[in-house]
């Protein structure tokens, strides 16, 4: 039996439906009954009710001890796709708590009940720094302590070198790290959000470059390495670099509204940071841009896929073309 931590999320719930297809019997964590109806909600707009029922759902939280013990019985296979993202300062503890020390508990799981292998989605965020005199970056590029990363980046490289510690330990492991996954099905969260705000008529734009992959793409890649005899790797899953102005228009086209028109620069999207942390602490809300977010939104990765194509012989599905087809579901 397959164990998917995550189920509920937007890469875990295509995963539930991805394996079900090919036959796998699957278990899956979720927290509660509310976060099960978006699972289900996605395999409905895939017309996929059928084998919803087949999953067979646990009630837990990775951070928690008796939970575990209970979704690992029986379970020859591990997805671990649960992680918390969040790019708020405020959530620096949880986050850090969720991802580090969660990942830990499945790993220390893993060991105790012989798993054969553990598939572990990490991001594009955990990869390494690009020195001055290169320009792409791989599974290779070493991480930079002294450089600035955001919580989450540094939350999922320590969940990473919990994954190396497994592997050092004897348990066989694979780890993806995806770049930003588009798909379906969950618009208030991660990505999603991208397309309901330019549905809502999103005015700004940057010209920030980064990698973008499609959800299928992700679990399709995640389920053919774990049943190969590849283990003690990791893969830097991204279909396209990307730039942030390009896909915003590639969003408006597919939903058919008008075009991001004005472009916020750098010291825009600095300055619209700190309006936004003074709004968070008066009005006591979550803050929607943070530094590290607004950072992001211009610089300009470019991230290798190379590494991946050669190991499965992989094409990636071209992004632009996805999301015509996801805003047609």
């Amino acid at each position: 039996m397959v164990l998917v931590t995550g189920g509920t999320g937007l890469v875990g719930a295509h995963l539930l439906i991805h394996l079900l297809e090919k036959g796998e019997k699957v278990r899956a964590i979720y927290r509660n009954s509310d976060n099960i109806q978006k699972t289900k909600n996605l395999f409905s707009l895939y017309k996929k009710e059928a084998l919803f029922d087949s999953v067979q759902w646990i009630q837990g939280d990775i951070l928690e001890i008796p939970a575990l013990e209970n979704a690992f019985e029986e379970i020859d296979e591990v997805y671990h796709c649960a992680a918390m993202i969040s790019f708020d300062p405020k959530e620096e503890e949880i986050v850090r708590k969720t991802n580090i020390e969660g990942t830990a508990n499945i790993v220390n799981f893993c060991l105790a009940k012989n798993i054969k292998k553990l598939c572990h989605v990490s991001s594009i965020a955990a990869l390494g720094d690009l020195p001055e005199h290169e320009s792409i970056i791989t599974e290779e590029t070493e991480w930079n302590p002294e450089k600035p990363h955001s919580d989450y980046a540094i939350s999922k490289y320590g969940a990473e070198m919990e994954i190396w510690r497994g592997l050092q330990e004897g348990l066989e492991v694979v780890i993806v790290n995806p770049g930003v996954i588009i798909g379906p099905g969950f618009w208030d969260q991660g990505s999603g959000e991208l397309f309901t705000r330019v549905k809502k008529g999103l005015p700004f734009y940057t010209k920030g470059l980064t990698g973008f992959v499609a959800v299928l793409d992700v679990v399709t890649i995640m389920h053919q390495l774990m049943k190969s005899p590849i283990h003690g790797e990791r893969y830097t899953l991204t279909g396209q670099n990307i730039v942030f102005q390009d896909l915003l228009n590639s969003i408006a086209d597919a939903l058919k509204v008008k075009k991001p028109q004005y472009h916020a620069t750098p010291l825009i999207m600095t300055v619209l940071s700190k309006l936004d942390w003074i709004a968070s602490n008066i009005f006591l809300q979550k803050r929607q841009l943070s530094l590290a977010s607004a950072r992001s939104s211009y610089t300009t990765d470019l991230y290798s896929n190379e590494k991946i194509k050669n190991a499965l012989n992989f094409t990636f599905m071209d992004v632009h073309n996805y999301i015509k087809e996801i805003t047609n579901l």
